[in-house]
Protein backbone atom coordinates (compact mmCIF):
# COMPACT_ATOMS: atom_id res chain seq x y z
CA UNK A 1 0.00 0.00 0.00
CA UNK A 2 2.84 2.04 1.41
CA UNK A 3 4.34 1.87 -2.10
CA UNK A 4 1.31 2.31 -4.51
CA UNK A 5 1.01 5.48 -2.07
CA UNK A 6 4.51 6.77 -3.24
CA UNK A 7 4.52 5.92 -6.56
CA UNK A 8 1.18 7.98 -7.40
CA UNK A 9 2.84 10.89 -5.05
CA UNK A 10 5.80 10.73 -7.72
CA UNK A 11 3.34 10.85 -10.79
CA UNK A 12 1.55 13.33 -9.00
CA UNK A 13 4.63 15.87 -8.38
CA UNK A 14 5.88 14.61 -12.28
CA UNK A 15 2.74 15.87 -13.52
CA UNK A 16 2.42 19.39 -11.66
CA UNK A 17 6.16 19.18 -12.40
CA UNK A 18 5.74 19.11 -16.10
CA UNK A 19 2.99 22.44 -16.39
CA UNK A 20 4.88 24.91 -14.20
CA UNK A 21 7.01 27.65 -16.41
CA UNK A 22 10.68 28.31 -14.86
CA UNK A 23 10.50 31.70 -13.82
CA UNK A 24 10.30 34.63 -15.56
CA UNK A 25 9.71 32.84 -18.37
CA UNK A 26 8.56 34.17 -22.00
CA UNK A 27 4.65 34.35 -22.46
CA UNK A 28 3.07 31.74 -24.38
CA UNK A 29 0.26 29.01 -24.18
CA UNK A 30 -0.47 26.84 -21.11
CA UNK A 31 1.50 23.75 -20.84
CA UNK A 32 -0.42 20.62 -20.07
CA UNK A 33 0.49 17.72 -18.22
CA UNK A 34 3.26 15.70 -20.67
CA UNK A 35 2.76 16.95 -23.83
CA UNK A 36 3.35 21.03 -22.99
CA UNK A 37 1.89 22.94 -25.79
CA UNK A 38 2.28 20.87 -28.54
CA UNK A 39 -1.67 19.65 -29.37
CA UNK A 40 -2.20 23.37 -29.88
CA UNK A 41 0.93 23.94 -31.80
CA UNK A 42 0.44 20.82 -33.86
CA UNK A 43 -3.33 22.07 -34.28
CA UNK A 44 -2.94 25.49 -35.85
CA UNK A 45 0.12 24.07 -37.63
CA UNK A 46 -1.90 21.56 -39.66
CA UNK A 47 -4.64 24.39 -39.84
CA UNK A 48 -2.31 27.35 -41.17
CA UNK A 49 0.05 25.09 -43.42
CA UNK A 50 3.14 24.90 -41.55
CA UNK A 51 5.13 25.43 -37.89
CA UNK A 52 6.02 29.08 -38.90
CA UNK A 53 2.56 30.04 -39.56
CA UNK A 54 1.44 28.82 -36.03
CA UNK A 55 4.54 30.21 -34.50
CA UNK A 56 3.64 33.67 -36.22
CA UNK A 57 -0.46 33.19 -35.10
CA UNK A 58 0.35 32.50 -31.36
CA UNK A 59 3.16 35.43 -30.92
CA UNK A 60 -0.15 37.87 -32.45
CA UNK A 61 -1.76 36.30 -29.82
CA UNK A 62 0.20 36.76 -26.50
CA UNK A 63 1.58 40.17 -28.01
CA UNK A 64 5.19 39.19 -27.87
CA UNK A 65 8.47 38.57 -29.89
CA UNK A 66 9.53 35.66 -27.73
CA UNK A 67 7.22 33.21 -27.19
CA UNK A 68 7.66 30.57 -24.81
CA UNK A 69 6.56 26.77 -25.33
CA UNK A 70 7.28 23.69 -24.52
CA UNK A 71 6.94 20.72 -27.16
CA UNK A 72 6.97 17.62 -25.43
CA UNK A 73 9.72 17.38 -22.76
CA UNK A 74 11.63 20.51 -24.81
CA UNK A 75 11.50 23.68 -23.49
CA UNK A 76 11.34 26.16 -26.71
CA UNK A 77 11.92 29.69 -27.77
CA UNK A 78 10.40 31.55 -30.78
CA UNK A 79 11.79 34.37 -31.65
CA UNK A 80 10.25 37.14 -34.36
CA UNK A 81 10.86 40.53 -34.74
CA UNK A 82 14.23 41.43 -37.04
CA UNK A 83 16.06 43.14 -34.32
CA UNK A 84 15.73 39.90 -31.56
CA UNK A 85 16.59 37.98 -34.94
CA UNK A 86 19.89 39.59 -35.15
CA UNK A 87 20.49 39.94 -31.77
CA UNK A 88 20.30 36.29 -31.60
CA UNK A 89 22.12 35.00 -34.69
CA UNK A 90 24.93 36.61 -33.44
CA UNK A 91 25.27 35.81 -30.26
CA UNK A 92 27.55 33.25 -29.12
CA UNK A 93 25.51 31.95 -26.30
CA UNK A 94 22.75 30.58 -29.17
CA UNK A 95 25.28 28.91 -31.57
CA UNK A 96 24.77 25.31 -29.80
CA UNK A 97 22.62 22.88 -31.24
CA UNK A 98 19.64 20.56 -29.58
CA UNK A 99 21.20 17.33 -28.65
CA UNK A 100 17.60 14.95 -28.71
CA UNK A 101 16.22 11.21 -29.83
CA UNK A 102 15.94 12.81 -33.65
CA UNK A 103 19.19 14.41 -33.88
CA UNK A 104 21.24 11.39 -33.11
CA UNK A 105 18.81 8.98 -35.46
CA UNK A 106 19.86 11.35 -38.32
CA UNK A 107 23.66 11.23 -37.25
CA UNK A 108 23.54 7.29 -36.95
CA UNK A 109 23.80 7.76 -33.25
CA UNK A 110 26.33 10.54 -32.85
CA UNK A 111 26.43 13.82 -32.57
CA UNK A 112 28.52 14.03 -36.38
CA UNK A 113 28.92 16.31 -39.44
CA UNK A 114 28.48 20.08 -39.11
CA UNK A 115 24.79 20.86 -39.31
CA UNK A 116 23.94 19.20 -35.78
CA UNK A 117 27.25 19.90 -34.18
CA UNK A 118 28.55 22.66 -31.71
CA UNK A 119 31.29 23.53 -29.98
CA UNK A 120 35.18 22.88 -30.19
CA UNK A 121 34.15 19.92 -32.58
CA UNK A 122 31.68 22.52 -34.79
CA UNK A 123 34.47 24.78 -34.83
CA UNK A 124 37.31 22.59 -36.11
CA UNK A 125 35.58 21.11 -38.88
CA UNK A 126 33.68 24.24 -40.19
CA UNK A 127 37.26 25.92 -40.83
CA UNK A 128 38.33 22.48 -42.33
CA UNK A 129 35.49 22.31 -44.63
CA UNK A 130 35.24 25.85 -45.47
CA UNK A 131 38.51 26.68 -46.01
CA UNK A 132 39.02 23.27 -48.52
CA UNK A 133 35.84 24.20 -50.46
CA UNK A 134 37.18 27.57 -50.87
CA UNK A 135 40.53 25.59 -52.18
CA UNK A 136 38.84 23.67 -54.31
CA UNK A 137 36.73 26.89 -56.40
CA UNK A 138 33.92 27.40 -53.55
CA UNK A 139 32.78 31.19 -54.79
CA UNK A 140 35.32 30.97 -57.69
CA UNK A 141 35.14 31.00 -61.59
CA UNK A 142 36.23 27.27 -61.37
CA UNK A 143 32.54 26.34 -59.29
CA UNK A 144 30.95 28.98 -62.31
CA UNK A 145 32.02 26.45 -64.67
CA UNK A 146 31.01 23.52 -63.15
CA UNK A 147 27.43 25.17 -62.79
CA UNK A 148 27.91 25.64 -66.26
CA UNK A 149 28.50 22.02 -67.25
CA UNK A 150 25.23 21.14 -65.24
CA UNK A 151 23.47 24.30 -66.76
CA UNK A 152 23.66 22.68 -70.14
CA UNK A 153 22.78 19.45 -69.40
CA UNK A 154 19.66 20.97 -67.68
CA UNK A 155 19.03 23.42 -70.85
CA UNK A 156 19.65 20.11 -72.68
CA UNK A 157 16.78 17.90 -71.18
CA UNK A 158 14.37 21.30 -71.48
CA UNK A 159 14.58 21.10 -75.26
CA UNK A 160 14.28 17.69 -75.97
CA UNK A 161 11.42 17.21 -72.87
CA UNK A 162 10.00 20.92 -72.57
CA UNK A 163 6.57 20.76 -74.13
CA UNK A 164 5.48 19.08 -70.36
CA UNK A 165 7.92 18.76 -67.79
CA UNK A 166 8.44 18.61 -64.33
CA UNK A 167 11.54 20.90 -63.24
CA UNK A 168 12.10 20.51 -60.00
CA UNK A 169 13.88 17.17 -60.10
CA UNK A 170 15.93 18.06 -63.17
CA UNK A 171 17.25 21.49 -61.12
CA UNK A 172 17.79 19.24 -58.11
CA UNK A 173 19.92 16.51 -59.76
CA UNK A 174 21.63 19.65 -61.16
CA UNK A 175 22.47 21.40 -57.96
CA UNK A 176 23.80 18.21 -56.42
CA UNK A 177 25.97 17.57 -59.29
CA UNK A 178 27.69 20.78 -58.38
CA UNK A 179 28.44 19.92 -55.06
CA UNK A 180 29.35 16.38 -55.53
CA UNK A 181 31.45 17.27 -58.68
CA UNK A 182 33.37 19.45 -55.56
CA UNK A 183 33.15 17.52 -52.43
CA UNK A 184 33.37 13.68 -54.63
CA UNK A 185 35.42 14.58 -57.97
CA UNK A 186 32.83 13.18 -60.03
CA UNK A 187 29.50 13.63 -60.78
CA UNK A 188 26.32 11.47 -60.73
CA UNK A 189 24.05 10.35 -63.80
CA UNK A 190 20.80 11.40 -63.99
CA UNK A 191 19.80 7.98 -64.90
CA UNK A 192 21.34 6.13 -61.77
CA UNK A 193 18.29 4.38 -60.68
CA UNK A 194 19.85 5.06 -56.47
CA UNK A 195 20.36 8.56 -57.12
CA UNK A 196 16.55 9.42 -57.88
CA UNK A 197 15.80 6.61 -55.00
CA UNK A 198 17.77 9.01 -52.67
CA UNK A 199 16.04 12.53 -54.25
CA UNK A 200 12.48 10.79 -53.25
CA UNK A 201 13.42 9.72 -49.72
CA UNK A 202 15.20 12.96 -48.99
CA UNK A 203 11.74 14.60 -50.16
CA UNK A 204 9.44 12.38 -48.06
CA UNK A 205 12.01 13.44 -44.87
CA UNK A 206 12.15 16.86 -45.66
CA UNK A 207 8.10 16.91 -45.46
CA UNK A 208 7.48 14.02 -42.57
CA UNK A 209 9.43 16.38 -39.83
CA UNK A 210 9.15 19.91 -39.50
CA UNK A 211 11.77 21.51 -37.06
CA UNK A 212 10.63 20.58 -33.91
CA UNK A 213 11.25 17.13 -34.75
CA UNK A 214 7.99 16.00 -35.20
CA UNK A 215 6.38 13.43 -33.06
CA UNK A 216 9.63 11.57 -33.17
CA UNK A 217 11.77 14.43 -31.63
CA UNK A 218 9.29 14.80 -29.09
CA UNK A 219 8.23 11.23 -27.81
CA UNK A 220 11.03 8.33 -29.32
CA UNK A 221 9.36 5.61 -28.10
CA UNK A 222 6.38 6.08 -30.25
CA UNK A 223 8.47 4.31 -32.65
CA UNK A 224 7.86 1.01 -31.22
CA UNK A 225 4.19 1.51 -31.37
CA UNK A 226 3.80 3.68 -34.66
CA UNK A 227 6.96 3.22 -36.43
CA UNK A 228 5.56 4.36 -39.90
CA UNK A 229 3.82 6.92 -38.72
CA UNK A 230 6.32 8.74 -36.62
CA UNK A 231 8.71 8.67 -39.60
CA UNK A 232 10.95 6.24 -37.86
CA UNK A 233 11.05 3.55 -40.56
CA UNK A 234 11.68 6.64 -43.27
CA UNK A 235 14.61 7.72 -41.52
CA UNK A 236 15.84 4.00 -40.90
CA UNK A 237 15.64 3.52 -44.95
CA UNK A 238 16.92 6.38 -45.72
CA UNK A 239 20.04 6.38 -43.64
CA UNK A 240 20.50 2.92 -44.59
CA UNK A 241 20.42 3.76 -48.64
CA UNK A 242 22.45 6.89 -48.03
CA UNK A 243 25.19 5.03 -45.76
CA UNK A 244 25.64 2.35 -48.77
CA UNK A 245 25.66 5.21 -51.26
CA UNK A 246 28.29 7.34 -49.60
CA UNK A 247 30.57 4.86 -48.29
CA UNK A 248 31.01 3.28 -51.85
CA UNK A 249 32.44 6.47 -53.32
CA UNK A 250 34.69 6.79 -49.60
CA UNK A 251 35.60 3.07 -49.58
CA UNK A 252 36.94 4.46 -53.84
CA UNK A 253 38.98 7.42 -52.42
CA UNK A 254 40.26 5.48 -49.54
CA UNK A 255 41.34 2.91 -51.87
CA UNK A 256 43.26 5.05 -54.47
CA UNK A 257 44.14 7.88 -52.14
CA UNK A 258 47.71 9.03 -52.32
CA UNK A 259 49.52 11.70 -50.23
CA UNK A 260 49.60 14.03 -52.91
CA UNK A 261 46.05 13.53 -53.46
CA UNK A 262 43.68 16.63 -52.59
CA UNK A 263 41.38 17.37 -56.00
CA UNK A 264 38.01 16.79 -53.74
CA UNK A 265 36.87 17.24 -50.49
CA UNK A 266 37.23 13.60 -49.53
CA UNK A 267 40.53 12.93 -50.41
CA UNK A 268 41.43 16.32 -48.32
CA UNK A 269 39.75 14.49 -45.63
CA UNK A 270 41.31 11.48 -45.72
CA UNK A 271 44.52 13.02 -46.05
CA UNK A 272 43.42 14.80 -42.36
CA UNK A 273 42.78 10.99 -41.30
CA UNK A 274 46.16 9.65 -41.58
CA UNK A 275 48.31 12.73 -40.54
CA UNK A 276 50.23 11.24 -37.46
CA UNK A 277 49.01 12.62 -34.15
CA UNK A 278 45.60 13.12 -35.33
CA UNK A 279 42.63 13.18 -33.20
CA UNK A 280 40.35 9.77 -34.70
CA UNK A 281 37.73 11.16 -32.55
CA UNK A 282 37.47 14.35 -34.49
CA UNK A 283 37.96 13.17 -38.61
CA UNK A 284 36.53 9.78 -38.73
CA UNK A 285 34.71 8.36 -41.24
CA UNK A 286 31.79 8.16 -39.27
CA UNK A 287 32.74 11.78 -39.62
CA UNK A 288 32.82 11.90 -43.24
CA UNK A 289 30.18 10.68 -43.71
CA UNK A 290 27.69 13.07 -41.95
CA UNK A 291 29.70 15.96 -43.81
CA UNK A 292 28.45 14.18 -47.10
CA UNK A 293 25.03 13.88 -46.14
CA UNK A 294 25.12 18.10 -44.61
CA UNK A 295 26.12 19.09 -48.40
CA UNK A 296 23.59 16.58 -50.03
CA UNK A 297 20.53 17.79 -48.21
CA UNK A 298 21.83 21.45 -48.81
CA UNK A 299 21.73 20.80 -52.39
CA UNK A 300 19.07 18.42 -52.92
CA UNK A 301 16.63 21.23 -50.46
CA UNK A 302 17.02 24.79 -50.02
CA UNK A 303 19.21 25.59 -53.55
CA UNK A 304 16.93 23.62 -55.71
CA UNK A 305 13.40 25.31 -54.25
CA UNK A 306 14.41 28.19 -54.87
CA UNK A 307 15.12 28.04 -58.07
CA UNK A 308 12.06 25.81 -58.44
CA UNK A 309 10.05 28.53 -56.78
CA UNK A 310 11.57 31.27 -59.21
CA UNK A 311 10.75 29.64 -62.24
CA UNK A 312 7.07 28.78 -60.78
CA UNK A 313 6.68 32.78 -59.77
CA UNK A 314 7.47 33.73 -63.61
CA UNK A 315 4.76 30.65 -64.67
CA UNK A 316 2.33 32.42 -62.93
CA UNK A 317 3.24 35.77 -63.36
CA UNK A 318 4.11 36.58 -67.24
CA UNK A 319 4.42 40.31 -67.19
CA UNK A 320 7.24 39.81 -64.66
CA UNK A 321 9.04 37.28 -66.80
CA UNK A 322 8.76 39.63 -70.09
CA UNK A 323 10.68 42.13 -67.92
CA UNK A 324 13.13 40.12 -66.92
CA UNK A 325 13.72 38.75 -70.36
CA UNK A 326 14.07 42.48 -71.87
CA UNK A 327 16.41 43.02 -68.96
CA UNK A 328 18.57 39.83 -70.13
CA UNK A 329 18.52 40.67 -73.62
CA UNK A 330 19.48 44.20 -73.26
CA UNK A 331 22.90 42.77 -71.53
CA UNK A 332 23.11 40.15 -73.92
CA UNK A 333 23.64 42.63 -76.76
CA UNK A 334 26.89 44.22 -75.65
CA UNK A 335 28.23 41.60 -73.82
CA UNK A 336 29.92 38.10 -74.64
CA UNK A 337 28.78 36.22 -71.07
CA UNK A 338 26.66 36.52 -68.61
CA UNK A 339 28.59 35.82 -64.50
CA UNK A 340 27.72 36.11 -61.63
CA UNK A 341 29.72 38.97 -60.71
CA UNK A 342 27.96 40.72 -63.49
CA UNK A 343 25.00 40.83 -62.33
CA UNK A 344 25.13 44.29 -60.99
CA UNK A 345 24.66 45.13 -64.51
CA UNK A 346 20.69 43.76 -64.70
CA UNK A 347 19.40 45.39 -61.42
CA UNK A 348 15.82 44.18 -62.07
CA UNK A 349 16.98 40.30 -62.56
CA UNK A 350 18.32 40.91 -58.99
CA UNK A 351 15.50 42.47 -57.77
CA UNK A 352 13.08 39.79 -58.67
CA UNK A 353 15.41 37.00 -56.95
CA UNK A 354 15.02 38.72 -53.83
CA UNK A 355 12.05 39.43 -53.83
CA UNK A 356 11.97 35.16 -54.64
CA UNK A 357 13.73 35.08 -51.74
CA UNK A 358 11.17 36.93 -49.86
CA UNK A 359 7.91 35.67 -50.78
CA UNK A 360 9.18 32.28 -51.49
CA UNK A 361 11.31 31.89 -48.35
CA UNK A 362 12.20 28.16 -48.40
CA UNK A 363 13.83 28.47 -44.88
CA UNK A 364 10.98 29.95 -42.56
CA UNK A 365 12.44 29.04 -39.34
CA UNK A 366 16.23 29.15 -39.22
CA UNK A 367 18.11 25.93 -38.00
CA UNK A 368 17.06 24.88 -34.23
CA UNK A 369 19.52 26.58 -31.36
CA UNK A 370 20.63 25.58 -27.69
CA UNK A 371 21.22 28.07 -25.08
CA UNK A 372 24.44 27.52 -23.54
CA UNK A 373 23.46 28.95 -20.70
CA UNK A 374 20.77 31.15 -18.95
CA UNK A 375 20.27 34.05 -21.27
CA UNK A 376 18.50 37.32 -20.79
CA UNK A 377 16.35 38.36 -23.97
CA UNK A 378 14.08 41.50 -24.37
CA UNK A 379 13.62 40.96 -20.09
CA UNK A 380 13.13 37.27 -20.22
CA UNK A 381 14.39 34.79 -18.81
CA UNK A 382 15.73 31.56 -21.72
CA UNK A 383 16.93 28.45 -19.86
CA UNK A 384 20.31 27.13 -20.25
CA UNK A 385 19.75 24.08 -22.53
CA UNK A 386 16.77 25.61 -24.19
CA UNK A 387 15.73 25.10 -28.02
CA UNK A 388 15.62 28.31 -29.35
CA UNK A 389 13.68 29.00 -32.54
CA UNK A 390 14.22 31.88 -35.35
CA UNK A 391 10.99 32.59 -37.58
CA UNK A 392 12.81 34.45 -40.35
CA UNK A 393 9.22 34.22 -41.90
CA UNK A 394 7.64 36.97 -39.55
CA UNK A 395 10.48 39.50 -40.40
CA UNK A 396 9.11 38.68 -44.41
CA UNK A 397 5.40 39.18 -43.61
CA UNK A 398 5.83 42.77 -41.41
CA UNK A 399 3.87 45.26 -42.68
CA UNK A 400 5.89 47.90 -40.92
CA UNK A 401 8.95 46.80 -43.28
CA UNK A 402 7.08 46.19 -46.79
CA UNK A 403 3.66 47.97 -46.66
CA UNK A 404 2.59 45.15 -48.42
CA UNK A 405 4.11 41.87 -48.00
CA UNK A 406 1.57 39.67 -49.57
CA UNK A 407 1.76 41.06 -53.01
CA UNK A 408 4.54 40.13 -55.41
CA UNK A 409 7.01 43.07 -56.18
CA UNK A 410 10.38 43.22 -56.88
CA UNK A 411 10.49 46.75 -57.07
CA UNK A 412 10.59 47.24 -53.45
CA UNK A 413 14.43 46.18 -53.84
CA UNK A 414 14.79 49.56 -56.48
CA UNK A 415 15.60 52.76 -55.68
CA UNK A 416 14.11 55.96 -58.23
CA UNK A 417 17.09 55.35 -60.19
CA UNK A 418 16.19 51.86 -60.87
CA UNK A 419 19.21 50.77 -59.00
CA UNK A 420 19.43 47.26 -56.69
CA UNK A 421 19.08 47.90 -53.10
CA UNK A 422 19.62 45.21 -51.04
CA UNK A 423 17.39 45.46 -47.49
CA UNK A 424 19.39 43.98 -44.59
CA UNK A 425 16.19 42.43 -43.31
CA UNK A 426 16.82 39.46 -46.05
CA UNK A 427 18.83 36.91 -44.34
CA UNK A 428 18.08 33.34 -46.02
CA UNK A 429 21.40 32.04 -45.05
CA UNK A 430 21.27 33.53 -41.51
CA UNK A 431 23.51 35.18 -39.95
CA UNK A 432 26.72 35.17 -37.46
CA UNK A 433 29.00 32.36 -36.65
CA UNK A 434 26.32 29.71 -38.15
CA UNK A 435 25.80 31.72 -41.42
CA UNK A 436 24.96 28.68 -44.34
CA UNK A 437 28.48 27.34 -45.46
CA UNK A 438 26.49 26.98 -48.79
CA UNK A 439 25.97 30.39 -49.34
CA UNK A 440 28.42 30.78 -52.02
CA UNK A 441 27.33 28.33 -54.01
CA UNK A 442 23.66 29.07 -53.77
CA UNK A 443 23.72 32.22 -55.12
CA UNK A 444 25.59 30.71 -58.03
CA UNK A 445 23.51 28.63 -58.88
CA UNK A 446 20.16 30.29 -58.35
CA UNK A 447 21.27 33.37 -60.08
CA UNK A 448 22.96 31.53 -63.18
CA UNK A 449 20.12 28.60 -63.80
CA UNK A 450 16.97 31.04 -63.28
CA UNK A 451 19.25 34.05 -66.14
CA UNK A 452 20.49 31.17 -68.16
CA UNK A 453 17.06 29.63 -68.66
CA UNK A 454 14.86 32.45 -68.96
CA UNK A 455 17.31 33.48 -71.59
CA UNK A 456 16.75 30.67 -73.22
CA UNK A 457 12.86 29.90 -72.95
CA UNK A 458 9.84 31.07 -71.73
CA UNK A 459 7.94 29.54 -69.11
CA UNK A 460 4.20 28.48 -69.64
CA UNK A 461 1.15 26.21 -68.21
CA UNK A 462 0.62 23.10 -69.84
CA UNK A 463 -2.32 23.21 -71.92
CA UNK A 464 -5.83 21.16 -70.56
CA UNK A 465 -4.26 21.26 -66.69
CA UNK A 466 -4.86 23.66 -64.12
CA UNK A 467 -2.58 26.18 -63.10
CA UNK A 468 -0.10 25.87 -60.61
CA UNK A 469 -0.31 27.48 -57.18
CA UNK A 470 2.32 29.05 -54.86
CA UNK A 471 1.31 27.54 -51.99
CA UNK A 472 4.29 25.71 -50.69
CA UNK A 473 4.32 21.74 -48.96
CA UNK A 474 5.33 22.34 -45.22
CA UNK A 475 8.43 20.34 -43.53
CA UNK A 476 11.98 20.96 -42.40
CA UNK A 477 11.96 23.52 -45.46
CA UNK A 478 9.11 24.85 -47.81
CA UNK A 479 9.03 23.30 -51.26
CA UNK A 480 7.14 23.99 -54.53
CA UNK A 481 4.32 21.41 -55.23
CA UNK A 482 4.93 18.98 -57.99
CA UNK A 483 3.90 21.06 -61.12
CA UNK A 484 4.20 20.85 -64.83
CA UNK A 485 5.29 23.45 -67.19
CA UNK A 486 5.77 24.08 -70.80
CA UNK A 487 8.89 25.85 -72.13
CA UNK A 488 8.64 27.78 -75.02
CA UNK A 489 12.02 28.48 -76.81
CA UNK A 490 12.67 31.57 -77.49
CA UNK A 491 13.75 33.51 -81.06
CA UNK A 492 16.20 35.67 -81.66
CA UNK A 493 18.28 35.28 -78.71
CA UNK A 494 20.67 38.01 -78.12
Amino acid sequence: MLIIYLSLCLLVSLLVGSIIKPRNFPLGPIWLPIVGSLPRVQKLSKKLGGLHLSFLELTKEFKTNVLGLKLGNDIVVVISSYPLIREVLTNGNYDGRPDNFFVRLRCYGTRRGITCTDGPFWKAQKVFVSSHLSSLGFGKRIMEHKIREELEEVLAVIKSDGKKLYIGRVVSQAVINVLWSITAGKRISKEDLRFNKLLDLLAKRTRAFDMSGGLLGQYPWLRFIAPEKTGYNLIKSLNEEIKEFFMETINEHNETWTEDRDDDLIYAFISEMKRPGRDHAMFSIQQLLMICLDLFIAGSNATSNTIDFALLTMLLHPDIQDKVQDSLDGYYKEHRNLDYHDRDHIPYVEAVLSEIERYCNVAPLIGPRRVSEDTMLEGYLIPKNSTVLVNAYSIYVDKEIWKDPEVFRPERFLDSKGKFVYNKVLMPFGLGRRRCLGESLARHCVFIFFSEILRNYTIRPVEGLPLPTLKPLPGLTLSPQKYLARFVPRKNVP
